[in-house]
């Protein structure tokens, strides 16, 4: 019967993936294991003579390089004649990339574990900052835990955070919570600022039931502008009372004086 054989119609049949400026290294290895089960990854790995190559099966490796290959890497490696040759050019090629990557994501990382908020910044000034340089850390193939962003988010906070950086380091689970809620909340207490008169540097704290393990047995519609002492004199005033019910037209803010 006529057509290809079986080991011609299993190349024909695969499909390589292609090599872009981010995935060599996987892209290496998927390449490797096709070339084995074609039978011709020993001819890339070859360091004998070129006269005791096998002509054919290079050539079958070669086929194999040029189909998971961009055209611009195709023309700066057209010079060379064996597909060793040509893998090894490609490894100097990408893994030199690799490393320049490397290095500008760790020099990103230092940046983002050296940025500090200003006291000048707002919420949102402080959220682009961290933003553009996670943004550019993605890009270049490599990510951030948001865990770790959020702890980063509140050790950089500035100090007109302190008190409600406090009361989410104590009663948020910063395993679970996202970048977005943690500025979210950064944002509610700085228009809390706003909206109050703290011209004379009054320090407040906003709880809710939905923020903070400790309100999970009171009220859901609860939410008290409180400093941390008075917080601790009210409990301890109630007794603890966990069946209490709070009025919102009667809650106010507190102030330092």
């Amino acid at each position: 019967m006529s057509g290809i054989s079986g080991k011609e119609s299993s190349l024909v049949s695969l499909h390589y993936p292609m090599l872009t400026r981010s995935n060599y290294t996987t892209w290496a290895i998927e390449m490797k294991v096709f070339m084995r089960a074609q039978g011709v990854w020993d001819v890339v790995e070859y360091s004998g003579k070129n006269e005791e190559l096998d002509t054919k099966k290079d050539q079958t490796a070669l086929a194999a390089i040029f189909q998971g290959i961009p055209e611009e890497t195709l023309l700066a490696v057209s010079e060379k004649e064996t597909s060793k040759e040509v893998w090894e050019c490609m490894k100097t090629m990408y893994q030199g990339a690799q490393r320049v990557k490397d290095a500008r994501v760790q020099t990103l990382r230092e940046e983002l574990d050296g940025l500090r908020m200003k006291s000048t910044d707002s919420v949102d000034d402080f959220a682009m900052k961290v933003n553009s340089i996670v943004s550019t850390i993605c890009g270049l193939g490599d990510k951030i835990e948001d865990s770790y962003l959020v702890k980063k988010i509140l050790r950089a906070a500035s100090n007109k955070f302190l008190h409600i950086v406090a009361s989410i380091e104590q009663f948020g689970d910063l395993a679970t919570m996202t970048v977005e809620e943690v500025f979210g909340r950064l944002r509610a207490y700085e228009e809390r600022l706003r909206c109050g008169d703290n011209d004379d540097g009054a320090e407040q704290v906003l709880l809710t039931k939905v923020q903070w393990k400790t309100m999970e047995e009171k009220d859901d519609d609860e939410y008290l502008l409180l400093t941390r002492v008075q917080w601790r004199a009210r409990e301890q005033k109630n007794g603890g009372n966990k069946n209490r019910k709070f009025d919102k037209a009667k809650v106010r803010c507190y102030k330092v004086q």
